[in-house]
């Protein structure tokens, strides 16, 4: 297969950084990369653009570490409770998916990716540690206590 090499003018999640140099097939540089210009042909002109390029990802990358410090703190103080629907002997009614999980802490004033929480669903009622990806350095551990909306007799 023809490969080209190619400079990332912006951060791509599986790809890499602005300001790298990295090797794709030619159709994906050719169709996807090129158009939307998100990456340039790599020429020995581009050594200026380069160097821009990389102290803008070190500026984006300490941007990104700072709010994800700053989402750390106010998740800390956070105590999520979801109460789910229950028959009897206490047996949950479907799960609590990352996507509830991101919606009760959006309740909280914390806006976070569903994305970002690692973890499958939780289908038992009980105290959880689910972890929350904040950025590639920093994993954050949450607990969730899954509560039944109905007591149980």
């Amino acid at each position: 297969m023809a490969t080209t090499e190619v400079l990332l003018l912006k951060h791509l999640e599986n790809l890499g950084n602005e300001g790298e140099t990295v090797k794709v097939r030619a159709g994906y540089a050719r169709n996807f990369l090129f158009p939307r210009k998100l990456a340039m042909v790599l020429s020995k002109a581009g050594e200026k653009q380069i160097a821009a390029l990389q102290r803008a990802r070190a500026i984006r990358e300490e941007r990104e570490m700072n709010e994800a410090h700053q989402i750390a703190d106010q998740l800390s103080k956070l105590a999520i409770v979801i109460a789910v629907k229950t028959g009897e002997n206490g047996k949950m009614f479907g799960a609590v998916t990352p996507a509830d999980i991101c919606a009760k802490i959006a309740e909280g004033g914390v806006e976070i990716d569903k994305k970002k929480i690692n973890g499958q669903a939780i289908k038992e009622l009980g105290r959880h540690v689910v972890k929350i990806r904040l950025h590639k350095d920093i994993d954050f551990e949450l607990s969730v206590e899954v509560v039944s909306e109905n007591p149980i007799n």
